[in-house]
C-alpha cells in the first residue's frame, strides 16, 4: 500500500475544498507539495494542486477508502509559494486561494525542470546604492524618472539569483535584452517558467512575476513600486510590491523597491532607515523640464484649452507633441464665476462636485457644504469639461497640421506620421517618444476625490517625463505641491503632505480599506456591522447599486473579517482590498 496521502485543491472555479488522495508508488518520487496533478472528482477528471502531503495514519481518513491520484501533470508552485498564497488569501480577503495558485503555476505543463543556467559573471557598472541596500537587508531607493535602471539590476545580479518585477512588458523585454547582451542568464516569466524554476541569474516579468519561481532566490527588486499596473485589477486585488516584500521576508533575503516617486505606503512600510536617493543636484538633473502654465488670469469657464504656450509648441514643425486630457471620466472641476477661484474641499483639498440639491460635496472625505464660494461668497459656478474630440479640432486649427486622437477605446495606435496626438492617459502608454508632453487640464487629476490623487498625478508626470525632455502643465493651481515637486524634482514635498493628511484621516497605510459592491454586498455588510474587531462600514454613492467602504486598523484584521462573513447563495460580491481609485 502506498505510504503517502496528498491533500489536493481542485482547479475548479468556486470550489475551495481540499480532498485526500493516495499517492501511487510509481508517482511517489515526483509528487511533492505544489505539484500539478489530475484526480477523479464526482465522476469527472480535473486538475489540481498538491497542497500538503501526509503519511498514512497522519489523517483521520482511512487509506483504504481513498482514490489514487490519477496522473502527475507537471511541476507547480513551490511549497513556499503555497504558504504565501494562504497569507495572501487573508491579506486581500480572498475566500479562495485558486487565483494566486493559477498565477504561480506555469502557463503550460512542465514535466521536469531543466538544469540550472547560472553564470559566475559580475557584470557592471552596478549601482553602489542598490548594492548597499542589498547588503544591509533591503529598503527603498529613489531614482529620478530618466535614470538608467540597469545598474540597479546588475547590482542584484552580483548579489545572487534575483527576482525582478517591472510594471510594463516593454520594459521587461528591454531590460532582459540588455542583460543577455551582458551574458547574464535571464528567464522572462511566465513564458520561461521552467527555466526560472531550474535556475538562472535573473527572473524578470511584470506583475505576475511576484508569484514566479526563482530557484535559490538571493534578492528581489520591484521597479516603479508606485505604478498602479503592479496591482491586480480583478479581485483579489493583490499588489506585487507587497507580495514580493512578504516573500522576501519569509525567505530571509533582501528586497529593494525602486521608484522616482515612492508611495507613502512604501516609505512607511519598507524604508526603515529612510529613503535612499542620489545627491539633490544629480537627482534633479534626471527629471524633465516642467513648465507650468498659469491660467488664473484667464476666464476659467472658457471652453478652449489652447493657450499661447501650447500654440508655440504646436506650430513648431520639428516637435512631436503629445497632448493629454483625462477630463472624460474623472472629477468635476468647478470654478467660481465671480472670482475665478477653483472650488475645493476645505478639509482635504480635493475638487468638489455640485449636487442637484445645490450642495458642494467632496467624494474623497465626504464633507458637505452649501454651494457658496469660500473666497468671495458667490453662488454661481462654471464646469470646466471640454471633450477630447472638440480638443482635437481646436488643436488642429491652432497647429496648422494634422492631429491624431487616441483614447483607451481605440484599437490601433495613432498614425506614426502624425506628430501631434491628443487623447486621454492612453497617449502616454501607446504613442512612443516625443519632444514635449502637454497636460491640457491637469487640475482634475491633482484635485480628484481619491485619497491617492496626489501620488497618481505625480506618477503621470513621471511617465510623461520618460517620453519627452519637456513637460508642460496647464493649471489654475500653479502652487499645488504636486507641481512644485515636479518642477524641483523633489518628491519629498508631496510625500510629507500626504503622510500628514492620511494620518489625520486614518487612510492607508495608517488604516486598511476595502470596497464592497455587487449582489450580496448588503448581506455581507450586515454581518460586518456587528463585528467586534474594530470594523467600520460606510455606504458610498453606488450609481444605482449598493457600494460600501469598509475600514479597519490593519489589513489582516480586515481580511479575516471579510473572509469570515458568510456570503449568500448566488451572491456576486466584489471585494477590492486597498482600492486604487477610491
Amino acid at each position: 500500500m502506498p505510504g503517502r496521502i496528498a491533500r489536493i485543491l481542485p482547479d475548479i472555479t468556486g470550489l475551495d475544498k481540499r480532498f485526500d488522495y493516495l499517492v501511487p508508488a510509481d508517482m511517489a518520487d515526483r509528487i511533492v507539495v505544489g505539484s500539478l496533478v489530475r484526480i477523479d472528482l464526482h465522476g469527472r477528471r480535473v486538475g489540481g494542486w498538491v497542497m500538503s502531503i501526509h503519511g498514512v495514519g497522519e489523517t483521520l481518513v482511512e487509506a483504504a477508502s481513498l482514490k489514487e491520484v490519477a496522473k502527475f501533470s507537471g511541476c507547480g508552485p513551490t511549497a513556499e509559494l503555497i504558504d504565501l498564497a494562504e497569507w495572501a488569501g487573508v491579506r486581500w480577503a480572498a475566500a479562495r486561494q485558486r487565483p494566486f495558485l493559477v498565477t504561480a503555476s506555469p502557463p503550460r505543463m512542465v514535466p521536469g525542470l531543466p538544469e540550472a543556467r547560472r553564470t559566475a559573471l559580475r557584470p557592471g557598472p552596478c549601482s553602489p546604492a542598490t548594492a548597499e541596500l542589498l547588503a544591509s537587508g533591503g529598503g527603498l531607493l529613489r531614482l529620478p524618472p530618466r535614470a538608467d535602471l540597469l545598474p540597479a539590476v546588475l547590482a542584484a545580479v552580483r548579489h545572487g539569483p534575483a527576482l525582478v518585477v517591472v510594471p510594463a512588458q516593454d520594459d521587461v523585454a528591454l531590460i532582459a535584452a540588455r542583460l543577455r547582451r551582458a551574458n547574464v542568464a535571464v528567464a522572462i516569466v511566465p513564458g520561461e517558467w521552467a527555466q526560472a524554476a531550474g535556475g538562472v541569474d535573473v527572473v524578470i516579468g511584470t506583475r505576475s512575476a511576484a508569484w514566479a519561481p526563482c530557484a535559490e532566490m538571493a534578492c528581489a527588486l520591484v521597479i516603479d513600486e508606485h505604478d498602479e499596473a503592479l496591482q491586480e485589477e480583478r479581485a483579489p486585488t493583490w499588489h506585487a510590491r507587497d507580495v514580493v516584500a512578504e516573500r522576501c521576508r519569509r525567505a530571509g533575503v533582501p528586497c529593494v523597491l525602486i521608484s522616482p516617486v515612492p508611495t507613502v505606503t512604501a516609505i512607511e512600510w519598507y524604508a526603515r532607515d529612510g529613503v535612499v536617493h542620489p545627491p539633490r543636484a544629480r537627482e534633479r538633473s534626471g527629471w524633465p523640464t516642467v513648465a507650468v502654465v498659469d491660467r488664473r488670469d484667464e476666464e476659467p469657464w472658457r471652453r478652449s484649452l489652447v493657450t499661447s504656450a501650447l500654440i508655440e509648441r504646436l506650430r513648431d514643425p520639428e516637435r512631436r507633441v503629445l497632448c493629454v486630457s483625462n477630463i472624460t471620466g474623472r472629477a468635476r472641476v468647478l470654478a467660481c464665476r465671480s472670482c475665478q477661484a477653483l472650488v475645493r474641499c476645505e478639509v482635504c483639498d480635493a475638487a468638489v462636485g455640485l449636487t442637484d440639491e445645490r450642495r458642494l460635496v467632496c467624494k474623497r472625505c465626504g464633507t458637505d457644504r452649501p454651494a457658496v464660494c469660500q473666497a468671495c461668497g458667490a453662488a454661481a459656478f462654471a464646469n470646466l469639461r471640454p471633450g477630447v474630440t472638440r480638443l482635437r479640432e481646436e488643436l488642429e486649427a491652432a497647429a496648422g497640421r494634422p492631429v491624431a486622437q487616441l483614447t483607451a477605446a481605440d484599437d490601433r495606435p495613432p498614425d506614426p506620421h502624425i506628430d501631434v496626438v491628443v487623447g486621454t492617459e492612453a497617449v502616454l502608454h501607446r504613442s512612443g517618444p516625443a519632444d514635449v508632453v502637454v497636460f491640457l487640464e491637469f487640475d482634475s487629476e491633482m484635485l480628484a476625490p481619491r485619497f491617492r490623487a496626489a501620488e497618481q498625478s505625480l506618477a503621470l508626470l513621471v511617465r510623461a517625463g520618460r517620453l519627452a525632455p519637456e513637460v508642460v502643465v496647464q493649471t489654475f493651481v500653479p502652487d499645488h505641491p504636486v507641481l512644485q515637486a515636479a518642477v524641483r524634482g523633489d518628491p519629498d514635498i508631496v510625500a510629507a503632505i500626504e503622510r500628514d493628511r492620511r494620518l489625520r484621516l486614518g487612510l492607508p497605510p495608517y488604516g486598511a480599506l476595502a470596497l464592497l459592491s455587487g449582489t450580496g454586498a448588503d448581506e455581507v455588510v450586515a454581518e460586518l456591522i456587528g463585528h467586534d474587531g474594530g470594523i467600520e462600514v460606510g455606504e458610498i454613492d453606488g450609481h444605482g447599486s449598493s457600494r460600501y467602504l469598509v475600514r479597519s486598523a490593519d489589513w489582516m484584521t480586515l481580511g479575516a473579517a471579510l473572509n469570515a462573513a458568510e456570503r449568500p447563495t448566488g451572491s456576486r460580491v466584489r471585494i477590492e482590498v486597498d482600492p486604487a481609485r477610491v
